[in-house]
């Protein structure tokens, strides 16, 4: 009789004990990205920009509903073998309970598949491949960064005007062939007259833009060169072919700060842009500039705004899930959701979980005060303005 009495006792504690245990609980986020590796100088971009943006969305507590947010970070190095069994790792070893990441969209598409096994949340960001939201995506998927049509329709809409004959350059790959592609499908007034494709590793574009001139030259109205292009090789050199002979522009989209110093040279150049620090006036903005110049003493840029808008959305769900972290629930509360970010507002959209969100169309102007050539805006690109194609299969 004695010990039932005990039993008894014992498990009336132990449900008295629960509630607290929970209350005391962790919320676990894993950060995967390349902190080192080729995209080093984005990869740290986005951790300063998460890190910043879970302390200024839980108010300086890092808690919601009484959980403290752990974040458990891993560097990937650009390597995707190296990006799945690090969020393998997170999920099984670390318990986390969710994970943000990555860098590279190639890493990124490797990861896709564990978030599915383990059925666990992997925000994206920032890769934007297509094809993270589109034929590679799984239900467990959402994407605060924007993806590559993203980038190209906001650039067709800022550029799309009768009389105006555009010839692309872009690496040969499927980040250069991606992009002109839903480029192409969304010009609708003015023409594609040439698509020029090099190999990633160009150094001299002389040929290629020999062609480009070829084409364009003798054609009436306005004629654009837009180059789509990352990492090594300087594809602006072609400004050296003496364009303005031929009455010829170059355009092209936004880019990091040290790669915005060759806009110096194109003053009046146009094109769309994710993000540039003085364009966004919203309060959650200002609150990130005024700190990343407390702390680092120069503006923030591309990336730091992607990993604050990270913070921003897993913030917003998890304290409308009041800190519950089962993924249905997550996935419920984040289908259709809208949150506020350095962008303003952004929305997943419930087909595929991207993130929808406004581009900026802007025009260089030179600003003695600053390295890089200052994109000025000219006027906000809405969602409503970009038809992102639906791209997965599910």
């Amino acid at each position: 009789m004695q010990r039932r009495t005990l039993f008894a006792l014992a498990a009336l504690i132990g449900a008295f004990a629960t509630p607290a245990l929970s209350q005391s609980k962790e919320i676990r986020i894993a950060h995967v990205y390349g902190k080192t590796g080729p995209l080093e100088a984005y990869g740290k971009q986005t951790q300063t920009g998460f890190m910043m943006g879970l302390d200024y969305a839980t108010g300086g507590t890092m808690t919601i509903a009484g959980k403290k947010l752990v974040v458990i970070e891993k560097d990937d190095q650009g390597k995707p073998d190296l990006g799945k069994s690090l969020l393998a790792t997170a999920y099984s070893d670390d318990k986390v309970d969710l994970a943000v990441g990555t860098t590279g969209s190639g890493v990124a598409l490797a990861m896709l598949p564990v978030a599915e096994e383990y059925k666990k949340i992997l925000l994206v960001e920032p890769a934007v491949a297509d094809s993270i939201t589109g034929d590679k995506w799984n239900k467990y998927i959402f994407r605060t960064g924007r993806n590559s049509s993203q980038d190209a329709i906001s650039n067709a809409v800022a550029l799309d005007k009768p009389g105006v004959s555009i010839a692309t350059l872009a690496q040969d790959y499927a980040f250069g062939r991606d992009f002109v592609k839903a480029f192409k499908e969304s010009i609708k007034t003015a023409k594609i007259v040439h698509e020029e494709y090099l190999p990633a590793n160009t150094t001299d574009f002389t040929a290629g833009a020999q062609h480009l001139i070829d084409k364009l030259k003798a054609l009436p109205g306005r004629k654009i060169i837009f180059i789509n292009w990352a990492g090594a090789g300087n594809p602006f050199k072609i400004a050296d072919m003496d364009l303005k002979r031929y009455g010829i522009e170059i355009a092209t989209g936004g880019n990091i700060l040290p790669a915005m110093v060759a806009y110096k040279q194109f003053p009046g150049m146009e094109g769309a842009l994710y993000y540039y620090f003085a364009i966004p006036k919203n309060p959650v903005n200002d609150a990130m500039v005024a700190r990343h110049y407390s702390q680092f003493k120069t503006p923030p840029d591309f990336f730091t705004a992607g990993g604050f808008s990270a913070a921003m959305a897993l913030v917003t769900a998890l304290k409308k899930t009041n800190g519950d972290t089962h993924t249905d629930k997550l996935i419920k509360t984040m289908e259709g959701m809208s949150f506020d970010t350095p962008k303003g507002k952004m929305t997943f959209r419930k087909e595929d979980h991207q993130a929808l969100q406004s581009m900026y169309h802007f025009k260089i102007k030179v600003d003695p005060a600053f390295a890089w050539g200052v994109p000025e805006l000219v006027r906000e690109i809405t969602p409503a303005e970009m038809i992102i194609p639906i791209r997965n299969a599910h």
